[in-house]
């Protein structure tokens, strides 16, 4: 029993790192980022690569994820979702193309990974880290694991601060609130959407590389399946809060390990759209969003 909750913790550790980016970018400056998947494969795809040449720690792939993540994050911003915005006729119609125009970009990356791994799956497997497991009681509790729960709990927490208390985080949230009024009192609205990306692309890469320790290895598809868990654990959290979508990725990965333990590996998916209907039918505003006031 333990031992699930402890699995059921990290999963949702790494949810939570995933779906925290999406939704920070989501719920400030408006972009529902459905190539996030991709890039996340894509951070793991690199480390793999470099990994064939050159022997690298848990470290240095950490900084490389980041790095992948965080880039492709705003080359991907910069190039498709700037342009859509600034030539779509009005904002609902950005919104739609963005969508869209995301799960097209989303394919790219896949594509480059099925084509050099045969769609076959990749993984860390020569890099010099390999993880310590302890011991304590009937409970076996590795390094990797308590380093991805700290890494979540530390960064949920600051930018849950930042985004409160500093200058920087209530401008952005002012984005988020009325875009237009935002910029009238000097926000740099692309300032702040290239910054919110990057950091939403480097949490991508940082799950991918944990995530990737954490279960051996990754298929080019494995981001195509987390981005449904993550658009669960933002709408049964609410857009926008990041308390909610905490709430929701830990709730996802409970459920989840619940259902696994019980009657197997099958129903994982059907957990995610399960909520994501439930939710959308009994409270369309998640367990902390608010009601959104769209000015016409």
């Amino acid at each position: 029993m333990l031992q699930d909750l402890l699995g059921a913790v990290t999963l949702g550790s790494i949810y939570l790192m995933f779906a925290l980016g999406m939704s920070l970018a989501w719920g400030s400056i408006g972009i529902l980022n459905f190539a996030h998947g991709s890039i996340f494969m894509f951070a793991a795809f690199v480390g793999y690569l470099v990994l064939a040449q050159s022997p690298l720690s848990l470290t240095a792939l950490v900084a490389l994820g980041v790095t992948v993540g965080a880039l492709l994050s705003v080359l991907v911003h910069v190039v498709a979702f700037e342009q859509i915005t600034r030539w779509a006729k009005d904002h609902r119609t950005a919104e739609m193309q963005i969508l869209i125009g995301g799960i097209g970009i989303a394919g790219i990356p896949l594509a480059l990974a099925q084509y050099e791994t045969r769609s076959n799956p990749f993984g860390f497997t020569q890099s010099s880290f390999q993880p310590t497991i302890h011991v304590v009681g009937d409970l076996r509790v590795s390094d990797l694991q308590v380093l991805i729960v700290v890494a979540a709990a530390v960064l949920t927490t600051a930018i849950a601060l930042w985004l409160r208390h500093s200058r920087q985080g209530l401008a952005l949230r002012s984005i988020g609130v009325d875009a237009e009024v935002a910029s009238m009192m000097g926000v740099n609205r692309r300032r702040f959407a290239i910054a919110t990306m990057a950091v939403a692309g480097g949490l991508a890469g940082l799950a991918a590389v944990l995530y990737t320790f954490y279960v051996g290895a990754l298929t080019p598809e494995s981001g195509e399946t987390l981005i449904i868990k993550a658009f669960a654990c933002i709408i049964l959290g609410g857009v926008g809060s990041t308390a909610g979508v905490a709430v929701g990725a830990f709730a996802l990965a409970f459920a989840e390990t619940l259902v696994l333990t019980n009657f197997g590996g099958l129903w994982g998916d059907a957990i995610s759209f399960s909520l994501i209907f439930a939710v959308l039918l009994l409270r369309p505003a998640g367990l902390f969003g608010k009601k959104a006031v769209r000015r016409t």
